[in-house]
């Protein structure tokens, strides 16, 4: 199970360029089509089909295109067997710092991300910039 670390380390690496850079094909060696994207944030269930996610990285503009500061970090990674994982992360998009659960799963070798639970807390207007004053 050594081997699987490593890997889930390596989607999640791919997890965060993709949505730093806006790298919407890279996102798809990422997710499994049939992925959701669920949320309750605002006390109602958000629940977002891949293509509506792609759809709307593909419309924003990239954090990394913004200057903002990269605060992508695995927070842990859970491995059930060589199959199933569970991954906690967070992500920066915006005013947004996101904690993401990932259910990652193992398929034909490769890993994926099936499903997808976040919440997200809002950033205050100096900790986004990654602009240093000089």
């Amino acid at each position: 199970m050594t081997t699987a670390y490593a890997e889930i380390t390596e989607l999640m690496q791919r997890y965060f360029d993709g949505f730093y850079n806006g790298d919407v094909d890279l996102l798809k060696t990422v997710f499994h089509p049939s992925c959701h994207l669920l949320s309750a944030r605002d006390g109602s269930l958000t629940d977002d089909d891949m293509e509506a996610v792609y759809k709307r990285v593909a419309g924003r503009a990239a954090p990394s295109a913004n200057g903002e500061v990269n605060r992508d970090r695995i927070l842990s990674i859970d491995l059930a067997n060589p199959e199933i994982a569970l991954a906690k992360v967070q992500i920066a998009i915006g005013q947004k710092l996101f904690t993401d659960y990932l259910n990652c799963i193992k398929i034909d070798g490769d890993w994926k991300i099936i499903s997808k639970v976040f919440t997200y807390d809002v950033l205050e207007q100096g900790a986004v910039s990654a602009q240093a004053a000089e």
